[in-house]
């Protein structure tokens, strides 16, 4: 291929960039696993530790308070929302606040549940009027859109002395972003987004209202086992201890253990914040003196300093029809894979075409200041085709 834009000759040392699962912690190798309690039952003194150890390092990193109770739980973030949902919806109206493929998701399940919801969606880009909370209603939103690279501008949106419960999905947000745990009932989260953990594991953090919801109301569905956490009209406190509804993997709960220890040992939420603000100024440098390309999110206040989502606007490009719009940007992440640049750097599949570049606190500044030039070069590189 011709172009009259050089190749780049610094590439980036790691190339991963992916939303999910994201790069692991800087220095990071298979014998951060070796204290991992492999061949022994969960539920034996060796694994319980180790999943309480997990509890208790998330605890103390992200500061939640003592009243809250954190739970590991199956099936990633989407399982532990869904068990939110199931458990808890259906005493009060729900309001759902979706600009995203993942909050469309929670719309979904509302539908299926039958819940009396009102639905406020906004296009990829935007955020929809969250000054629509109703204090009367339980409240379901997206801290961070994974695929859209918006998030919300902060929590005053939500009642103090609200009467119904909210339920934060925080996949992309937490360690990255603030979270205002007086003002989020259920906060939702998975391993393999923020921290670079593995997959399937979800982590529940419940505060006393949605406690108290768990014991007040008893829904009239069937609860699946997974789903459970009450006995006898109590919340079960064994399954906030560590002792997991079902069987965990202990070599993934020994990763994320030692993801959390290395945001201890770098200066924990305050270091982990700063250092997701610091990759996105790169992009946002970069976007700020680039003609070809914006973020996807219009309010420089909602944008998200994880998931960075990313528009082409030149006229060569928009000026393409839907299809060819979408293809030149498939063929510009897989140049950007070809060359070792940038890997899984293309929009979430839904979302309207473009990349998207992960940005938190385990990727380092100099690689996103390495990965600039190549991006550069991918566009003019297809967009010479394009003349030709």
């Amino acid at each position: 291929m011709m172009t009259g834009t050089a190749k780049p000759e610094v590439r980036p040392a790691d190339p991963r960039f992916s939303s999910g699962p994201t790069k692991k912690r800087p220095g990071w190798s298979t014998d951060a696993l070796k204290g991992a309690a492999l061949g022994r039952s969960h539920r034996a003194k060796p694994g319980k530790a180790k999943l309480k150890e997990a509890i208790d390092r998330t605890r103390a990193i992200l500061g939640v308070p003592d009243m809250h109770k954190i739970a590991i739980v199956p099936a990633s973030d989407t399982g532990a929302v869904e068990m939110a949902m199931w458990s808890m919806l259906g005493a009060r109206p729900v309001d759902i606040f979706a600009w995203e493929s993942f909050g469309e998701e929670w719309v979904t399940d509302a539908k299926q549940l039958k819940l009396d919801a009102k639905i406020y969606t906004a296009p990829y880009g935007k955020l929809p009027d969250l000054s629509a909370a109703r204090k009367e209603a339980d409240v379901i939103f997206t801290q961070n859109g994974t695929t859209s690279g918006v998030k919300i501008r902060g929590f005053d949106w939500i009642a103090a002395d609200r009467e119904g419960i909210t339920i934060n999905d925080a996949t992309s947000a937490v360690f990255a972003q603030p979270i205002d745990w007086a003002k989020c009932d259920v906060t939702t989260f998975s391993w393999q987004k923020v921290l670079g953990g593995e997959g399937a594991h979800g982590m529940l953090i419940l505060g006393p209202r949605a406690i108290e919801r768990l014991e007040s109301y008893t829904p009239d569905r069937p609860l699946p086992k997974i789903f459970r956490l009450t006995k006898k009209g109590k919340v079960d406190l064994e399954i906030f201890e560590g002792s997991t509804i079902n069987t965990p993997s202990l070599l993934a709960t020994e990763d994320y253990i030692d993801a959390l220890k290395w945001a201890e040992s770098i200066g924990g939420l305050e270091a982990l914040h700063a250092r997701a603000n610091a990759n996105t100024k790169v992009l946002a440098d970069w976007v700020a003196r680039t003609d070809w390309v914006d973020f996807l999110a219009e309010d420089a206040a909602a944008r998200s300093n994880t998931s960075v989502c990313l528009k082409v606007v030149d006229a060569r490009v928009t000026g393409l029809s839907a299809d060819g719009q979408a293809e030149f940007a498939k063929k510009l992440a897989s140049l950007l894979e070809k060359e070792g640049a940038a890997l899984d750097a293309a929009s979430y599949r839904s979302a309207p075409p473009g990349l998207r570049i992960w940005c938190g606190g385990t990727i380092e500044a100099a690689d996103l200041e390495a990965l600039t030039p190549w991006l550069d070069w991918a566009f003019a590189t297809l967009a010479a085709e394009l003349a030709g």
